[in-house]
Parts: structure tokens; C-alpha cells; sequence
């Protein structure tokens, strides 16, 4: 059950939740943490990213025990977990996000698996589209030059389980195993570790800070852990808007090269601009071919950024 945000028992559990943007998202996230969390004595925390969209105003109507941090300045997601890992009370938290539904058992699952292992660092669950079929950004590989060069719908609509996605164990695991990364759309972590890692880095505003969090957990030594037994809709994983948007996708490169300069060295990082500019160019070629205008401007603007950056 929730705890009032005022109440002094400590929670098994706190769930953080950023929201930017998402209110009705939020609200059916929360409704069906009340209807599958019942034995779970747990807390929400909602971090605003400067969003004012209604949000707090709609959880006092329908969920008045959830505590509302807002933030005047959008300070990007990694940094609203941050903000909300303060108020955490908590010796486990879960990060989710706001476009998320839980099912029945699906947290349970992962405290079970948190439990059991001696040296969990992040576990993650099962995410299903809305329709229900499987995200395979459930389990990844973190970023290298080369897969993120070769990464495109088309590849993995072909090569679904190719090792250089760390897909497989999306797909072929039935009990907890040990993976690469984990998607940010559903993170259990120890306070502890989270307060070793220092939280998110501060730096990335969108995109890779999830990525980021997973290398800076396995450098302390500790497993990131698939639990395929708990399964979590997330509506927004698929979003098509998100795909063919430029912003976003020069906002993921963005994040990328800050990614590879603080985990990697520069040259690595060079060494991505370099692909993704290949590969850039390719797409441009293909668009015109294709007669794809929207894809062509996209592709272009895309290509424009990566030629700005310095080697």
C-alpha cells in the first residue's frame, strides 16, 4: 500500500516518477501501482521537470498521498531523480517512468530478485509495447562507436536477436539473468548504490544517462539483472513521433559523445562522430532515392550537427 508522504513509517519501497508533460500518463501509472502494490508498503515521489502541466492538481484528486516535488527549471531526467532520490525514505528505489503500468506481481518480483542476489547493482523488467508485444530496449548493449553506427529499424527488424543489439536475453530468458544494460524506463536500485554512483551524472540532460548509470554500477563490480517474471507495459517505448523527430535524434547523439568522453576517451568519441556521419550520409542517399522528403530533411539536419562537431 502507499504511505501518506507525511507518515513516519519507513517504506519498504520508493518509487520515483519524472514527469514532464505526461499527467494523464502519471495517473495511470499510479493507478495501477494502487491495484498491484497492495502488499507492498511503498511511497511515490514526483519529480516535475518545470512541465506545469496540471500534474499536482490531478494527484490531489486522485492520489493525494503521492508527494509532488516541482521543479521551476527543466533540468532533464536524470537530474529530476536525482532531486527526487533526496526526498527518497527507502533502502530500495525504484526509478520508473511516467508512461509506465505495472501488473500484477511485476514489482514483487523484482524486490524477490533484489533478495536474492548478493551483489545486484540495477534490475530491470520485461517491457511490452501497448499492444503487448515484447520492447527489446528491455535489456541492451551499452553504446559502442560501431553499434550505435549500424543501429536502425530496418537491422533489427532483420537481425532482431543480433548480439551487437544484447537483445537476446529479452527474448530467450525465462528466470533472472545478468545483461549489459538496462533500460531506464524501469531501474531497482539500493540506495546504497545509488548513492555510491552519485545518481545520474548531472551533464546529460535527454538520452544515454541510463546508459551512463549501467557503466558506472558494473565498474563497482556489481550485476545489472534482466527479470523477465515481472512485466511492465510502457506506452511510450514505440512511439513512432519520437522516431522521425530530428530533435530528438541530434539529442541522442548529443548525449552519446558527452557518453563516450567521460566513459571512454576522446578518440572513442571521434570515432562515433565519425560512423554516425557515414551513416548519416548513407541515409541521406537512401532517402533521396526513396522519395522520403520528411526523412531526407531530417537525415540532412542530423548530418548538419555532426559535421559541427570537433575531432
Amino acid at each position: 500500500m502507499i504511505l501518506p508522504n507525511d507518515s513516519k513509517e519507513s517504506p519498504k519501497l520508493s518509487i520515483i516518477i519524472v514527469n514532464w508533460n505526461s499527467k494523464s500518463f502519471v495517473v495511470d501509472c499510479l493507478n495501477s501501482l494502487e491495484k498491484h502494490c497492495s502488499d507492498i508498503s511503498y511511497e511515490v515521489i514526483i519529480v516535475d521537470g518545470a512541465s506545469f502541466d496540471g500534474c499536482e492538481e490531478a494527484l490531489k484528486i486522485h492520489h493525494p498521498r503521492a508527494k509532488y516535488i516541482q521543479s521551476h527549471e527543466n533540468i532533464g531526467f536524470g537530474r529530476c531523480n536525482n532531486l527526487g532520490f533526496q526526498y527518497a525514505r527507502a533502502e530500495l528505489i525504484l526509478l520508473l517512468n511516467p508512461d509506465t503500468e505495472v501488473t500484477k506481481n511485476s514489482i514483487q518480483h523484482l524486490i524477490n530478485v533484489s533478495q536474492a542476489s548478493k551483489h545486484f547493482g540495477i534490475i530491470g523488467a520485461k517491457l511490452l509495447n501497448t499492444n503487448g508485444t515484447l520492447q527489446t530496449s528491455s535489456v541492451q548493449s551499452l553504446p559502442t562507436p560501431w553499434n550505435q553506427a549500424l543501429d536502425s529499424n530496418f537491422l533489427r527488424a532483420i537481425f532482431p536477436r543480433w548480439p551487437l543489439w544484447g537483445t537476446h536475453e529479452a527474448y530467450s530468458r525465462n528466470s533472472p539473468t545478468s545483461v549489459e544494460a538496462i533500460s531506464g524506463a524501469c531501474m531497482l536500485i539500493s540506495r546504497e548504490t545509488f548513492d555510491k554512483v552519485g545518481g545520474f551524472t548531472k551533464s546529460f540532460f535527454m538520452y544515454a544517462e541510463d546508459m551512463d548509470l549501467c557503466f558506472k554500477v558494473k565498474q563497482l563490480g556489481l550485476n545489472l539483472i534482466y527479470c523477465p517474471d515481472s512485466v511492465i507495459f510502457h506506452h511510450g517505448g514505440g512511439s513512432s513521433s519520437e522516431q522521425t523527430s530530428h530533435f530528438s535524434e541530434i539529442k541522442k547523439r548529443e548525449s552519446l559523445i558527452k557518453y563516450f568522453n567521460i566513459n571512454s576517451d576522446r578518440k572513442t568519441a571521434n570515432n562515433y562522430i565519425k560512423l554516425q556521419a557515414i551513416s548519416a550520409k548513407l541515409r541521406i542517399l537512401l532517402s533521396y532515392l526513396f522519395g522520403k522528403k520528411d526523412t531526407l530533411i531530417k537525415w540532412k539536419k542530423i548530418n548538419n550537427f555532426l559535421l559541427k562537431q570537433k575531432p
